[in-house]
């Protein structure tokens, strides 16, 4: 990676540990960029920063568990966190450094006692100690198993920094695994990291990589249809000894191989052999989509990677006809038949996703050890999360896009439910198909973007997940605490206070890291119930700051202040306004936002606001009536004046002529 550390000594991961700058590390974090690292006060050396990718989350549940419990024989994670890299901040695991380079370092044979001292034992001591702690390693290769000196032990290398199996070559993996996204993997079983390192001893004994130059579809074919066994040792001639220890490693079904405990003594784990029958093969091929296919798992696999072609073969019934003709397999024909007829929950025949719905049924049951297949992607249902995060990472952002719709689809689909009602024997099925409805809902969930209920998903899926926001840009946000800091930051730059505070991430991203319901609703209630645009951002940010805390926030204060100018205007009184006005900014300069919510949302003085203003305008109402009424009565008094005018007038023209006559006649 091209960036370089900035040296910035008061930033400390996990409180104790400092990565240095000058000293990056190439080759011994299993396909990651790493950085030497020390212990502060305990001047700790020997360590070593992995840093994790963009959109590649870090296993969350293990790095605690493995820091609490580090188990012999394995670089286990000590603490993680955010330090600052050039431009910007990126997330770290630390952890120790490999004591020596890793076996890939120089490339030779192994005899058989060297593998089996060195490297066998070892590692089964380091698995089994990783079992009793319910948990897998996932990246066992060469390249990441080092040894401190020739004839020493060797070490499991870090696999904490990137979802599991991520960086994992497809060889090295069981064709359930090898076909899945490289993030929707899952955490798998221990039996995956037994097939790992049989692979692995096989490299070192051979001296070479199998399967070389092969690409990843041409290898799990070839393992599907010959067996793992067979496949990866072709023609080579091995061992008896070792080739017994191996055709146990590499079983096709993760129940059949040995145990970490019986690898220990590998003698013992030679002579545990099981009977596994030979999968059947057919008379004349499958051609699918221009494949030809013999068996069954061999037919899964084509199908998962053309669905619209295996889509076709399936209504066409012709799948079922080479299951029952040409493979001679009545009972799963039957079993087929019985899957892709049952009712896809409440998908109608013209829902798009009845087909894909139709295709995964199909591939779960012509392959039980199959991950679930939905339009040609293939993932563990605990690898959701990560195979959501990684399409929010860029890259190729069209070929993201349509990976997210195709997750997104499957979602609302329930599929991991369905999938889980296929393989109804397992403990974990109730579970799936509850996850599956949660999961759903979750995604149906309402917000400020079309999208915030799938960014509250996949933010909950992936609990050290940094918040995609462009608001906080170049943060690492990992934690609600880091949060409100960001956007301080944030809103020192002028252009970012002409954006709302809060977008889609940011409101998905609280509302998945919160640990109490009062502020889920805080978050959810104004997108559920229409608040202002312009008080629900001041609202959420502030619930966030009285429940973190307590800290200053002024810049952030003044750009939600500018945003929340309209609410000021809803005031009717000219001086209620000017002294909210005043009393604002005052509580902009202290970066209070709980004070300035109480201020700006006070609904008692508002509606007494608005009943003063409703009895204002009764007031002007009732004067502008007696004006109108006055004026309406003008004409009639007019009329009235002028007629009792004319009569006075008349009567006292009368009254004078009668005096003029009677002077007249008295003479």
């Amino acid at each position: 990676m091209s960036d370089t550390l900035v040296a910035q000594p008061d930033v400390l991961i996990g409180g104790q540990y400092a990565v240095d700058a000058s000293r990056p590390l190439t080759g011994v974090a299993g396909g990651l960029a790493a950085f030497a690292a020390h212990g502060v006060g305990t001047r700790r050396e020997g360590l070593m920063a992995v840093q994790v990718a963009p959109g590649a989350p870090p296993r969350a549940g293990l790095l605690g568990l493995l820091a609490a419990s580090p188990p012999p024989g394995v670089l286990t994670p000590l603490a993680h966190g955010a330090a600052p890299i050039a431009g910007g901040e990126a997330y770290f695991v630390i952890c120790p450094a490999p004591p020596g380079p890793s076996l890939a370092a120089t490339e030779r044979s192994w005899s058989e006692s060297e593998l089996l001292e060195q490297v066998l034992r070892p590692a089964a001591a380091a698995l089994d100690a990783l079992a009793t702690r319910h948990a897998t390693h996932r990246a066992i290769r060469p390249d990441n198993l080092f040894c401190a000196s020739p004839g020493e032990p060797v070490v499991l290398g870090c696999a904490w920094a990137a979802p599991p199996a991520m960086h994992q070559p497809v060889v090295f993996e069981p064709p359930y695994v090898g076909m899945c996204l490289p993030a929707g993997r899952g955490e798998g079983s221990i039996a995956d990291d037994v097939y790992a390192l049989g692979v692995t001893l096989l490299s070192l004994l051979l001296g070479r990589l199998p399967l070389a130059g092969l690409d990843a579809e041409s290898i799990l074919r070839r393992k599907l249809e010959f067996g793992s066994f067979a496949a990866l040792t072709a023609e080579t001639r091995l061992p008896t000894s070792f080739a017994d220890l191996l055709r146990g490693m590499l079983a096709e079904d993760p129940a059949h191989r040995p145990p970490p405990t019986l690898l220990k003594d590998p003698s013992a784990a030679r002579a545990r052999r099981l009977a596994v029958q030979p999968p059947k093969r057919a008379q004349q091929a499958l051609q699918i989509d221009g494949i030809g296919v013999w068996d069954a798992r061999s037919a899964a696999l084509a199908m998962a990677s053309r669905p619209e072609e295996a889509a076709r073969l399936l209504r066409l019934g012709v799948v079922d006809h080479w299951l029952r003709r040409g493979l001679g397999d009545t009972a799963l024909t039957e079993r087929l038949d019985a899957a892709i007829g049952q009712r896809s929950g409440d998908l109608k025949p013209e829902d798009p996703r009845t087909e894909p719905m139709l295709t995964m049924r199909a591939i779960a049951v012509l392959d039980p050890l199959a991950p679930l297949c939905w339009r040609g992607l293939a993932l563990w249902p605990d690898g959701l999360g990560a195979a959501l995060a990684e399409t929010q990472a860029g890259g190729n952002p069209a070929a993201a896009q349509e990976r997210a719709a195709r997750l997104e689809e499957m979602i609302g689909a329930e599929a991991i439910g369905a999938w889980a009602g296929l393989h109804g024997e397992s403990e974990n099925a109730p579970k799936l198909r509850q996850e599956a409805r949660q999961y759903r809902a979750m995604q149906r969930s309402r917000g400020p973007g079309p999208h915030t209920g799938m960014l509250r998903l996949i933010y909950t899926l992936n609990p050290l997940l940094p918040c995609a926001s462009p608001l906080l840009a170049p943060h690492c946000v990992n934690r609600l605490v880091d949060l409100l800091p960001a956007l301080e930051a944030a809103a020192a730059k002028p252009e970012m206070r002409k954006l709302p505070p809060i977008d889609g991430h940011i409101t998905a991203f609280i509302a998945a890291r919160q640990d109490g319901r009062d502020l889920a609703e805080t978050v959810e209630r104004p997108a559920s119930r229409g608040e202002s645009a312009t008080l629900a951002p001041l609202r959420t940010l502030a619930a966030l700051q009285n429940r973190l805390p307590q800290r200053p926030l002024p810049a952030l204060a003044q750009w939600i202040g500018e945003q929340t100018a309209v609410e000021v205007t809803s005031w009717h009184s000219r001086s209620t306004r000017a002294q909210i006005e005043a009393e604002l900014q005052s509580l902009i300069a202290a970066g209070q936002l709980t004070a300035m919510l109480k201020l700006l949302d006070d609904q008692a003085g508002l509606g007494a606001d608005r009943q003063k203003l409703t009895q204002a305008i009764g007031e002007i109402r009732r004067i502008d009536a007696e004006l109108a009424h006055i004026a309406q009565g003008a004409k009639a008094r007019q009329t009235t004046a002028r007629h009792y005018g004319h009569e006075i007038a008349a009567g006292t023209g009368l009254a004078a002529l009668a005096a003029v006559l009677a002077f007249t006649a008295l003479g």
